[in-house]
């Protein structure tokens, strides 16, 4: 699968179910290679693997995965943290099996530069922040998507 990354969540721990006294790591990321279709990547493993993995690409840069698991997503609990995707899969990275590699998306592809400026859900649900001001009290414990633009970051 080759695709620009679109969106990418920091690393994070959790205990170990299985060996008690010890974590395991993860984060996701979000891919993307058509206008129409982007499906969510997750990764879970080692500390050492995880992190090197997550510092080895950022938003923006085209990545190829090579051997991802594809498992169904279980869209209610999965959604909450990563963005809606059109599929009803998910790709899952092991560290035995699964290889990331990064190229330049010019190297790859441009028209997949493209896709990092187009939003992931339709231009009619959105709200503008003029909309929410007026109508907040309705709108009140609902979950809203808002368009906005970033005019400048820091990195």
């Amino acid at each position: 699968v080759i695709g620009v990354v679109i969106g990418k969540t920091d690393v994070r721990s959790f205990p170990d179910r299985k060996n008690i006294g010890t974590e395991r790591y993860t984060f996701s990321f979000t891919i993307r290679d058509s206008p129409t279709y982007f499906i969510n990547v997750q990764s879970w493993g080692r500390e050492e693997y995880i992190r090197s993995l997550s510092e080895s690409f950022r938003v923006g840069d085209c990545v190829t995965i090579e051997n991802p698991l594809i498992q169904s997503k279980e869209a209610e609990r999965e959604e909450k943290f990563n963005p809606v995707t059109p599929s009803g899969y998910k790709l899952l990275l092991s560290e035995n099996h699964s290889v990331v590699k990064t190229s330049s998306c010019y190297d790859t592809d441009t028209r997949l530069l493209a896709l990092l400026h187009l939003p992931v859900k339709d231009p009619q649900d959105y709200y503008s922040l003029g909309d929410i001001m007026a109508n907040g009290q309705s709108l009140h414990g609902r979950v809203l998507n808002v368009l906005a633009a970033v005019m400048a970051g820091s990195e």
